[in-house]
C-alpha cells in the first residue's frame, strides 16, 4: 500500500509517496542522501536543485552501467 514517506536532506525536508518495505526506503534514502553530501561537500556553491540533478546524472549513470553488466552476465551463464 502506497503511504507517504517525507526525509531531509541538506535542512531540507521532501514528500515522497511510495510502496516500497521501510528497510527498502531506508537503504534508497541513506543511498541518495550519501550520493547527495557528496556533491554538495564537492560543490558547496551550487544551489540544491542543481545539486539534485548532478546527484540523479550520477545515480541514473551507476543504474546504466549495472544494467548493461547484468546484461552481460546474463549472456554469459546463459
Amino acid at each position: 500500500m502506497e503511504r507517504l514517506v517525507k526525509f531531509e536532506v541538506l535542512g531540507q525536508e521532501y514528500p515522497l509517496y511510495t510502496d516500497a518495505t521501510e528497510d527498502d526506503v531506508a537503504e534508497i534514502l541513506d543511498l541518495v542522501k550519501s550520493q547527495f553530501e557528496v556533491y554538495a561537500r564537492s560543490s558547496s556553491s551550487l544551489p540544491v536543485n542543481k545539486l539534485a540533478i548532478l546527484t540523479s546524472i550520477n545515480m541514473a549513470g551507476k543504474y546504466v552501467k549495472l544494467k548493461r553488466d547484468f546484461e552481460q552476465y546474463k549472456h554469459r551463464v546463459g
